[in-house]
């Protein structure tokens, strides 16, 4: 049965209590609404008094419907993810950007910044849809940046969002350091898989069933990925002066002991993010 309403407060109490009913969460509702209408938060609140728009409602009410029976995340209803106030493409084929991941980036600029690095060569291993390489890019412009990843098709989305943010960032099909052996970095940055098999049945189904496996999950109890990473920068002619890896909340002293295993010549160190859980890790040689 089509619910009727006609004002936008009478749409977005419809959508909450629905979603609330489905043990979704209530605040999608505000999220898919802002899509449909065009709208920020504050407008929302301001005007949710006005008329629902006739031509926008069967496409609120379908999204609301298909995100409480299946999860499917609200960035893949609206083909939009925000990361470091921007807008980016995302779907299926790639992961959806996190607030902390944010986090990586300020302390790679901070760094930037801290060693006053004059066009510092960055690499994003596994960019995805590229929101870590875009966004250095942008926020420091004087930055030579490239992004790597194995799936074509998140390639696919990342040059998309370079071009809509007129980003000057080149990528590579590879799998992490590969075929940049040869190139000489200045920071190393990277968000890869790293949850453990294990832990797949504890995830949300919002998660589980549409970012891909690949950008997910590695072998080793999630170490698998650091470990390649790590083994291919201690083969480079040239190693980097920064690593800065985003890493599962209980993963700390592992990351730290492959440092001291795989490259001992660097001082590792992890950080908190906003929520005081264990999310980072940095280090530095020289």
């Amino acid at each position: 049965m089509q619910p009727t309403f006609t004002s936008i407060r009478e749409a977005r109490r419809w959508a909450s209590l629905f979603l609330q009913k489905e043990q979704r969460e209530p605040r999608v509702a505000d999220l898919l609404l802002e899509h449909f209408l065009g709208w920020t938060s504050s407008q929302l609140l301001a005007f949710d008094d006005k008329p629902m728009p006739s031509e926008v409602v069967e496409g609120f009410v379908e999204a609301v419907r298909k995100h409480a029976k299946t999860g499917i995340p609200v960035q893949h209803l609206t083909g939009v993810g925000h990361f470091y106030g921007r807008e980016f493409q995302v779907n299926e084929d790639v992961l959806i950007p996190r607030p902390e991941t944010e986090e990586l980036v300020l302390g790679i600029m901070e760094y930037v910044r801290q060693k006053n690095l004059k066009a510092p060569r960055i690499v994003d291993l596994g960019t995805g849809s590229g929101v870590i390489a875009i966004t250095l890019a942008t926020e420091l412009p004087d930055s030579i940046v490239r992004g790597v990843d194995l799936s074509e098709e998140a390639l696919r989305i990342a040059a998309k969002n370079a071009a809509q943010h007129g980003a000057d960032v080149r990528f590579y099909q590879g799998d992490f350091l590969a075929s940049l052996l040869e190139e000489p970095f200045d920071i190393i940055v990277s968000n890869p898989p790293y949850i453990a098999y294990s832990e797949k049945d504890q995830m949300d189904d919002t998660v589980v069933d549409f970012d891909p496996a690949m950008a997910l999950f590695a072998e080793e109890e999630g170490l698998a990925a650091y470990k390649s990473i790590l083994t291919q920068v201690s083969h480079m002619k040239q190693k980097p002066k920064c690593i800065a890896f985003e890493i599962g909340h209980q993963q700390g002293a592992s990351l730290l002991s492959l440092f001291h295993d795989l490259l001992p010549e660097f001082l590792a160190e992890v950080r908190q993010d906003i929520n005081g859980k264990d999310r980072m890790v940095f280090a530095f040689s020289g």
